[in-house]
């Protein structure tokens, strides 16, 4: 494939191109599956290739952990190489977590049979705004204690790095529910008409309901960033 701004040939399908310095995709979508991986790139709404990144699962415990990184670092490799902006993952989630490891990227989970599809709707519809700051920063409120300790950090600050959302306000902390031996556990409720959400902390019997403001206008596009949260939410074992 030759680059489509200068002409110039590229080592592989949708590479930025380091003749002209342009990129020739703007997104990648990553369909992932335990011995197989399927990379597209896009152009806006536009389909520019694809490529399919294989491997055999090793049974070894010691030797399943290499061939799953490495498995992880060829995807990550091909997503570096077209230095998108934005990345859309659907499959093993196993797969994909030790994918996101090794990349900057925030990644887009996508649901479906056709991802590609999926993106392409999605992407046809109006783009929210991005908040880039840092997690920290987004963080705010009367309450500042957080319930689960480190578990509890770890789901605020997983929704915090969300980028398209605006702010997290801490609530009070409930100490009258069923107690659990799960551990910490959080999950994003479903987008209130102004695309907001809540973001529940369950550690034991406790209970802390923490306000999300998203960059979302409405209920449809909330609940886009909701799914993004929970997905990212059970990634990082949370859910």
């Amino acid at each position: 494939m030759d680059c489509r701004h200068c002409g110039s040939p590229l080592e592989r399908p949708g590479d930025y191109c380091l003749v002209c310095r342009t990129p020739n995709a703007d997104a990648v979508v990553l369909d992932i599956a335990r011995d197989r991986a399927t990379v597209t790139m896009l152009d806006d709404e536009d389909v520019v290739a694809s490529t399919t990144v294989t491997t055999t699962p090793e049974d070894g415990e010691e030797t399943g952990v290499v061939e799953l990184r490495n498995f992880a670092g060829r995807i990550a490799d091909e997503v570096r190489r077209k230095r998108p902006d934005e990345v859309f993952a659907a499959g093993h989630r196993e797969v994909l977590r030790a994918t996101r490891e090794q990349l900057h990227h925030e990644f887009y989970r996508v649901d479906g049979d056709d991802p590609v599809e999926a993106v392409r709707t999605r992407r046809g519809e109006t783009a929210l705004e991005v908040v880039d700051a840092a997690p920290a920063e987004k963080i705010g409120g009367t309450h500042s204690t957080l319930i689960g300790g480190r578990g509890g950090r770890k789901a605020v600050q997983t929704v915090a790095g969300h980028p398209h959302v605006k702010k997290i306000v801490p609530g009070p902390i409930d100490a009258g529910g069923t107690g659990s031996q799960s551990g910490v556990r959080a999950k994003a409720t479903r987008a209130d008409g102004n695309g907001n959400v809540r973001l529940l902390i369950r550690n034991g019997s406790s209970v802390q309901e923490n306000r999300v403001v998203t960059t979302a206008g409405d209920r449809d596009t909330g609940e886009r960033v909701r799914e993004d949260l929970n997905d990212a939410l059970g990634d990082a074992d949370l859910q």
